[in-house]
């Protein structure tokens, strides 16, 4: 498969929403380009005493509705393009759920798996270093994302407490619970997606009790997901991870399958299960798909031979473009993926508020007002999807768009 340039995908998505609100060329053109993308040098003494140097990157995208918002990963394939497509995608997520955020992405091209623990360490710091001038409370507020964890933000924090003089916990989130981190961070992309289901199927009228659940990728989001759609009476079906997929009709037990593959290493040869392909696991007939692997997985051929009535984008672009009308077509709902796993940031939001207070929520207040959050934006999707006949994704950008520029008009343009 042509592996699709995530930066051309957004401008695309972009266009389609500008096209629909008739937007104004040079907004348009002002949306379509990042605030500011910094490139940074990083040289790292590595354990064998040599100097590597590293490159690293941090866009921001818009900051209208509030500070930069968005996670840093580690990875071997980043590019500025990718850096600056979920930037512009971090700026849409925040507007769809309401909150006072904007865009912001970073990275750096290494493959974490070949770091030492102190190799990582120092290279999380001066990465830190570097893009300090331009991080803050107020400014712009980073969090893990791929190959980094609550570890490398508790990092990131020290190096600029230490360079500012004062601890700061609201300058980075996703930390470890001991330094300022939030309740309810596991969990926060699979109950987000639970969420999701739970409002796409009142509007359906598809009682959740019974129905048929399969599952894409069994990581955290996946898990999490699974567990709180099977609270509220629906039954996983499939699973799948990185070794294979399974399928049983009867129903699986997602903690069980979950300890089976802490066991083993797989989902695969789960007892009662049957091993099946890829997209024989996308195609099983049920009531509610959720892709929580990897991006492009839904093509239009495998589009077509779906058979569920919504689907919940846990992961990232799961759905190649060229998928959305046939799934449009046949009455599929697609919740998209900047609505569906926008629990982090969410999370990522509260976390914020309660490290600026010095006050901190139960779990259950956390997850309260995370849920608010999705429950509205999913409902002002829905009523834009019906409102211009659009796909949930077009309603999600059109949402998305018109909130920003709410914010653009009452602010306006200075100097």
């Amino acid at each position: 498969m042509t592996k699709i340039d995530p930066w051309q995908n957004a401008l695309k998505q972009l266009a389609d929403a500008a096209k629909i609100l008739k937007l104004d060329a040079g907004i348009h053109e002002m949306l379509a380009n990042p605030k500011k993308v910094l490139t940074v040098s990083l040289p790292v003494k590595m354990d064998d005493g040599r100097i590597k140097v590293f490159t690293g990157y941090r866009s921001q995208h818009n900051d209208f509705r509030g500070p930069h918002k968005g996670g840093i990963r580690y990875h071997p394939d980043v590019t500025i393009e990718e850096v600056k497509a979920l930037s512009m995608w971090m700026t849409w997520k925040c507007a769809i759920v309401d909150v006072p955020f904007g865009g912001g992405k970073g990275g750096i091209i290494c493959d974490p798996k070949r770091l030492s623990p102190g190799e990582k360490e120092r290279l999380t710091r001066r990465y830190a270093y570097a893009i300090s001038e331009i991080i803050g409370p107020g400014k712009d507020i980073p969090a893990p994302d791929v190959y980094t964890t609550g570890k490398e933000m508790a990092q990131i924090m020290d190096v600029y407490s230490v360079m500012h003089g004062q601890t700061e916990p609201a300058v980075i989130t996703g930390k470890p619970i001991p330094a300022g981190g939030s309740l309810a961070r596991n969990v926060a992309t699979g109950l987000g997606v639970a969420y999701c289901v739970r409002e796409g199927a009142k509007k359906l009228g598809l009682k959740l009790k019974g129905a048929r659940v399969v599952i894409q990728g069994y990581g955290n989001a996946g898990t999490f997901a699974a567990e709180y759609v099977e609270k509220m009476g629906a039954k996983i079906i499939g699973v799948s991870d990185s070794k294979g997929s399974i399928i049983n009709p009867k129903g699986l037990d997602s903690k069980k399958v979950l300890e089976y593959k802490n066991k083993t290493g797989s989902v695969v040869g789960y007892p009662g299960s049957k091993k099946v392909t890829t997209e024989e696991l996308l195609t099983t007939p049920c009531d509610v798909l959720i892709p929580a692997a990897l991006e492009n997985q839904i093509t239009p051929q495998i589009a077509r031979n779906i058979k569920c009535k919504i689907i919940a984008e846990a992961a990232n672009g799961p759905t190649v473009p060229e998928a959305d009308d046939v799934l449009h077509k046949n009455k599929i709902m697609v919740i998209p993926d900047i609505l569906a796993n926008s629990g982090g940031v969410c999370i990522s939001y509260l976390e914020w508020v309660q490290n600026l207070q010095r006050y901190y929520w139960t779990f259950d207040e956390v997850a309260g007002k995370m849920e608010h959050h999705i429950v509205r934006g999913f409902n002002d999707t829905y009523e834009l999807s019906k409102k211009h006949n659009v796909d949930m994704r077009k309603a999600s950008m059109i949402l998305a768009v018109g909130r920003v520029l709410e914010a653009f008009d009452a602010r306006g343009l200075w100097p």
